[in-house]
């Protein structure tokens, strides 16, 4: 057997190995008797069959598999040996195979195509910039969640003269008599310069407007209509009243707070202040963190030199995923996967170096950590904490150990993170709510 590598370029190469004959025959030999042991062909005792005729039967599905055998051994094996990272599988020649002559051919050639990446080289220090932002949880902003919690929990009511944020439910007609729905108006939506012909009317009243032009965001969503629905609200509507509908807001007390956080937790508006205000820290914290951590991996990939191979990944992805993408499709999702990948061969590489390691300890505990925060968000959490080592077994042992490994990735990501902190130059911020939503969207 002969395996020869040609590197085509810096990351991309062909594998070539060379069959003789004394490569697999002896294994075809031994395959063949001892299908001649065991098989029943019709004419013959079992096992009587002569060796001719069982290598007739099945001489060259026999010659094919123990090459293919070989070929992943030898291929696996060789790949092991490299000092360089392989992405990806490799990719069989299919034209080359396909002019094999199995009955009669002795040497047999097969190739290969791989991707690779060589040694990556990363420097943690302070020549590397991130910036980890810090929400400042101000007194309006919790007062913004009191009061969404206060109508979240309202009560409704049918007034007789309609406000400000009220809804009114009614017949919205075409002038011309194309378009003709029953609905539910949100006054919230319609625009500042048509919001007074909708405010201190009664039931019975016929308000004419223009839709596409009175209401300020997706008429879509707005009025609960669809795609096709939305292609005929053009020009002037009626809008006939049949009922105002208004949610009167929630007053502070023991029983609002009871709905918001279960019996008892909190006794006071001033208690309730401030358990919205350490929920909202919290979820802001969790928010931070991601974003932060985005911002630290985007800082160590534009300051490492990492060339993939990106045609032969394209190829290989459409392979890999034959029927279920099309070409255009993996095209258009490159440069995440490309992304991801970088970064995972980054965090790789910076764990190697540094001897980082997700123990299975750190695996168990962030697994208790995301159960918790799924019973806590359906307000079982303290229920839960008894059977929590079961659940905890269910899901690791789930998806074939598949939970298990993606597990052990982020926990050894995080750990990859948090040592990267501690030697790059990064700045602390504290942003208020708006500027950090604005980071978000951009």
């Amino acid at each position: 057997m002969e395996i020869t590598l040609d590197k085509q370029s810096a990351n991309q190469a062909s594998v070539k190995i060379k069959l003789n004959e004394a490569d697999y025959q002896p294994q075809v030999d031994a395959k063949v008797k001892d299908y001649a042991r065991k098989a029943s062909i019709k004419g013959f005792r079992p096992g009587k069959a002569p060796i001719s005729m069982v290598q007739k039967l099945y001489g060259t599905s026999v010659l094919v598999d123990e090459i293919n055998d070989i070929l992943t051994k030898s291929l696996n094996e060789f790949i092991k040996a490299q000092d360089f990272k392989i992405l990806g599988d490799p990719l069989p020649l299919i034209e080359e195979a396909e002019q094999i002559d199995w009955k009669s051919q002795k040497d047999f050639e097969f190739k290969y195509k791989i991707g690779f990446v060589e040694d990556i080289k990363i420097s943690l220090d302070k020549k590397i910039h991130a910036t980890a932002y810090t929400v400042e949880m101000d007194d309006k902003v919790v007062q913004d969640a009191i009061e969404n919690m206060s109508r979240q929990y309202g009560k409704m009511t049918n007034p007789e003269i309609s406000q400000e944020n009220d809804f009114l439910y009614g017949d919205l007609k075409a002038v011309d008599g194309s378009f003709e729905k029953t609905l539910s108006l949100p006054l919230s939506k319609i625009d500042s310069k048509s919001l007074g012909d909708f405010i201190g009317v009664q039931k019975g009243a016929v308000i004419e407007f223009e839709p596409a032009k009175a209401i300020k965001e997706e008429l879509s969503s707005t009025l609960d209509i669809t795609e096709e629905e939305v292609e005929q609200i053009t020009g002037k509507f009626t809008f006939a009243v049949q009922n105002i509908n208004r949610t009167e807001n929630a007053e502070l007390n023991q029983e609002l707070f009871d709905k918001v956080f279960g019996p008892d937790v909190v006794d006071s508006e001033t208690a309730f202040r401030e358990k919205i205000k350490s929920v909202l820290f919290d979820n802001y914290n969790k928010e931070t963190k991601v974003f932060n951590d985005e911002k630290i991996k985007e800082a160590l990939v534009a300051s490492t030199s990492v060339e993939l191979p990106d045609t032969f990944l394209k190829e290989w992805l459409l392979k890999a995923n034959e029927g279920k993408v099309t070409e255009e499709q993996v095209e258009e999702e490159f440069p995440i996967y490309a992304k991801q990948l970088t970064w995972s061969l980054i965090s790789n590489q910076i764990a190697k170096d540094n001897e980082i390691k997700a123990e299975h300890e750190d695996v168990i505990e962030k697994t208790k950590e995301m159960i918790r925060q799924q019973f806590s968000a359906s307000g079982l959490g303290a229920q839960m904490e008894d059977s929590m080592d079961m659940f905890v077994n269910n899901y690791l042992q789930g998806n074939e150990g598949q939970n298990y490994m993606q597990l052990m990735t982020s926990v050894q990501n995080d750990k990859v993170l948090d040592f990267a902190r501690e030697k790059i130059d990064l700045t602390e911020e504290v942003v208020s709510i708006d500027k950090f939503k604005e980071l978000l969207e951009n």
